[in-house]
């Protein structure tokens, strides 16, 4: 069973994402690795925004491929070495989580793995397992 929580005691939210994610019951774990804005054809975008919506989609594909999707992710944490206009970040993610709701950590980097690298998100994502 999945319950997401915004507790009363604390802030509310200030963006797309939820202070808490509570899995119980039998589930199935998927952790993926830092996700890049590389597409399949290893071409790397040079803009910030775009790498962040490949990533995206690199998340988008790892699920599937997990046989999982949005909607079992239950935390982001993302990469940023330059920033990204907040309303177009916001309504990017909007776009990409569906309704989903799930943690999320955002940070500003000095570097990334290589110097062409401006976005890299990490994502965790759970579903329960049919008996």
């Amino acid at each position: 069973m999945r319950k997401n929580r915004n507790p009363r005691t604390i802030h509310p939210p200030l963006g797309a994402y939820v202070h808490q994610v509570e899995l119980s019951g039998n589930i199935r774990w998927l952790t993926l690795s830092g996700q890049v804005g590389m597409n399949p054809s290893k071409e790397l975008p040079k803009s910030s925004e775009e790498q962040f919506k490949e990533a995206l989609a690199n998340i988008k594909r790892n699920l599937e491929a997990g046989e999982m999707d949005v909607q079992d992710l239950t935390k982001l944490v993302i990469y940023l070495v330059e920033p990204i206009d907040f309303e177009r970040r916001t309504q990017i993610l909007n776009e990409f989580l569906q309704g989903a709701e799930v943690c999320m950590t955002l940070l500003y980097v000095k570097g990334l793995a290589t110097p062409k690298i401006l976005v890299e998100i990490e994502a965790w994502a759970a579903c329960e397992v049919e008996d």
